[in-house]
């Protein structure tokens, strides 16, 4: 907690001393500035400003905007329940994705930092050496498992992104038409499945289900080659 104020404080401060600040403080501002605003908007300025302190003093807490970021991951998947995994590997591997993307889907903030690369949660490390396990046990080579762990993931985070940008173009009253909305009788010679489905395809695209798709994707990564 920030430490409360006194006369000799507030004249120490004047003097150039920056406020007492947790690491708490500096982790649930940044994690509503990337609710509000997105990642883009975070800075180590901008997070100093907000917590009352000096860039200079938040460096003491965090090396950089990297390790920054981290912070706010970290814990986030530790207080989620894991799922209970049935003993076939190929249901696991599908509980297991499943269950990474309805995480994500309840902290959807979390999306725009995945999307930098190589941050994480250590906490989530389980979901893909289970995916990578069971996939081994499902008679994929290692480099195969490792290969199948990230199409899966890959769809998770994609579809994941999709959901966020729709939710901030509808929360976005001037948005400029986009596709669908574009297409027109005009283009039915060029694209006809297009222009036939571009009246239905918001309602089509609502019954998207994540589950019945990740177990289409999985069946044709367990699919053996032929030889």
């Amino acid at each position: 907690m920030v430490s409360v104020a006194t006369t000799d404080s507030l004249g120490a401060r004047r003097r150039g001393r920056p406020r007492r600040i947790e690491a708490g403080q500096i982790v649930d501002v940044t994690r509503r500035i990337i609710l509000e605003e997105g990642v883009e908007a975070v800075s180590m300025r901008r997070i100093a400003k907000e917590v009352g302190t000096t860039p200079m003093a938040l460096y003491h807490h965090v090396r950089d905007k990297v390790e920054l970021l981290m912070l706010t991951l970290t814990g986030m998947v530790a207080a989620v329940p894991r799922p209970s995994l049935p003993d076939d590997p190929r249901e696991r591997i599908l509980v297991t994705a499943v269950h990474m993307h309805d995480v994500l889907a309840e902290m959807i903030w979390v999306v725009d930092i995945l999307a930098l690369g190589d941050l994480t949660d250590k906490d989530a490390w389980w979901t893909a050496e289970e995916i990578i396990d069971s996939a081994i046990a499902c008679g994929l080579s290692p480099e195969e498992a490792v290969h199948a762990y990230h199409t899966l993931w890959y769809v998770i985070h994609g579809s994941l992104v999709f959901r966020r940008a729709d939710a901030r173009r509808a929360a976005d009253p001037d948005r400029a038409a986009l596709f669908p909305d574009l297409i027109t009788e005009e283009d039915a010679d060029e694209l006809p499945r297009l222009a036939a489905l571009s009246n239905r395809w918001h309602e089509v695209k609502a019954g998207y289900d994540i589950r019945e798709q990740l177990e289409r994707v999985l069946d044709g990564l367990l699919r053996r080659p032929r030889p």
